[in-house]
């Protein structure tokens, strides 16, 4: 009996160590768990959101997990504008809005906070996040939206703010700051919320304008022909951005056309030097040849200049011309593909300001390229309104490289350069060929529009480029 005793206690023995060793090893470290991707969640505010009869001085917004507050003075936009901004700060979950300024009778009062709202562990943003009271009977729900491009490029700016006046005089824009203000998104689109039933003219001006005003006309603005009527329908609109003037050139202590307006760099290098536009000992069929000089050029001799086959044949019907900066010598020819040609320049040819020449005389050794090397291209417009005097404007880097008036809905090109373009349509009101602006000030004239093509045109070499483009 002891000895069945016995075995039954180590066996038992065996069986918890056993078991107690088994329990540790599957001992795993707790996890962390998925990653926080939800933006912070508004669970409580005081008054509550879009309460009705609010007046009071203080906000709190009580949100489900510690917050944090970005640049409220620029994500949060109050509306109607404030001539106070309020005392806005935040603590663990909490956002508190301290108001400076009486609130208004029978008013919807707006707080877009942008992005300003965020999480203290993943910075998950609240995007959008708004926060609505009314100080009379009921909440406005009016909206106005649209799109603004700019007026010459036809592309959008996301800095640029729209805002609303209740004043329809037009020196409103330039004295006051507006009753409402928006921002653009990404595409250049704005949506106003919360608006009452009313009579608004509408501006457009850049978002760095702290005082909300048209104070600079040499930066974007837009300005719509007419007020727009708020209410339960309200019409969608596209506003054109354009910089009524230029900015002022920077003057500088010395004048370019001085002699002594040498850089450095250039006084301490005593030679006259050129650089040449070639790619890769090639010459474009389409352009001109273009030697680039380090200094301006006060003596220029274009008979020393000439122009040759592989042969040393002299050859006829080019010309060469000093550019308007004097450091450039464009030499201008049809050129023929696929030839071998020579370019001799006597070292006397040209002269900087002090008369120092050339080293010596030079020879540029240089062939054409082949029709090969380019494609043939036939763009077919659809939607194209002819009665706009459209242009085809072509760019390349956001470099215009040409404006082609078009009298027809085709556009054909036997050699084109390869690469890819950039296109837009310019309606040219008034025939000059080239983009207008327009003007606020002294008279109201919106400028000419530039439609951009989405869709970049590419190019091929040895190929018909056949594309058709809607508008």
């Amino acid at each position: 009996m002891k000895r069945s005793f016995t075995q039954v206690v180590i066996l038992v023995c065996i069986l918890l160590r056993v078991v107690l060793l088994s329990s540790c090893a599957n001992i795993l470290p707790p996890s962390g768990g998925p990653r926080d991707s939800l933006p912070p969640r508004l669970v409580m505010a005081i008054p509550k959101d879009s309460s009705l009869n609010v007046n009071t001085k203080n906000i709190t917004l009580t949100f489900d997990e510690y917050v944090t507050l970005q640049n409220p003075l620029e994500n949060l936009i109050i509306s109607p504008l404030m001539k106070q901004f309020p005392l806005v700060d935040y603590k663990l979950k909490n956002v508190t809005i301290k108001l400076k300024d009486s609130l208004e009778a029978n008013t919807t009062y707006s707080f877009n906070f942008g992005e300003a709202i965020r999480d203290v562990n993943e910075s998950n943003i609240a995007r959008g996040f708004t926060y609505v009271f009314s100080t009379g009977k009921t909440i406005d729900y009016n909206t106005y939206s649209g799109k603004v491009l700019v007026a010459e490029t036809g592309k959008s700016d996301s800095t640029l703010i729209v805002v609303l006046h209740k004043d329809l005089s037009d020196s409103s824009v330039i004295k006051n700051p507006p009753r409402y203000y928006t921002r653009l998104n990404g595409k250049g689109e704005f949506t106003f919320h919360n608006l009452p039933e009313g009579v608004f003219t509408v501006y457009v001006i850049p978002g760095t304008s702290y005082s909300r005003k048209y104070e600079d006309t040499t930066k974007l603005f837009a300005f719509r022909n007419t007020p727009v009527k708020v209410g339960s329908t309200t019409q969608r609109d596209t506003l054109y951005a354009f910089a009524q003037s230029k900015p002022a050139p920077i003057k500088t202590s010395a004048t370019s056309s001085s002699p002594v307006a040498i850089s450095a760099a250039n006084r301490d290098d005593k030679r006259l030097r050129y650089t040449r536009d070639l790619d890769n000992g090639q010459q474009d069929l389409l352009s001109n040849l273009t030697l680039t000089f380090n200094r301006k050029l006060f003596g220029f001799d274009s008979t020393k200049f000439v122009l040759y086959d592989s042969n040393y044949n002299k050859l006829s019907g080019y010309s060469f011309l000093l550019d308007s900066t004097k450091t450039k010598v464009i030499v201008q020819y049809k050129w023929k593909e696929a030839s071998y040609l020579r370019l001799l320049i006597a070292k006397d040819a040209v002269a900087d300001s002090l008369g120092v020449t050339l080293p010596k005389a030079d020879t540029i050794r240089f062939n054409t390229k082949k029709e090969t090397d380019y494609g043939s291209v036939h763009i077919r417009f659809t939607g194209l309104d002819l009665s706009k005097n459209p242009v085809l404007q072509i760019l390349q880097s956001d470099k215009l490289l040409e404006s082609v008036p078009l009298t027809g809905p085709d556009f054909t090109r036997k050699l084109f350069k390869p690469g890819s373009y950039e296109l837009r349509i310019l309606y040219d009101i008034n025939k000059n060929g080239v983009w207008d602006t327009g003007r606020f000030t002294h008279g109201k004239r919106q400028p000419e529009i530039v439609y951009l093509i989405p869709k970049q045109l590419a190019i091929r070499a040895n190929w018909d480029n056949d594309v058709t483009i809607g508008l």
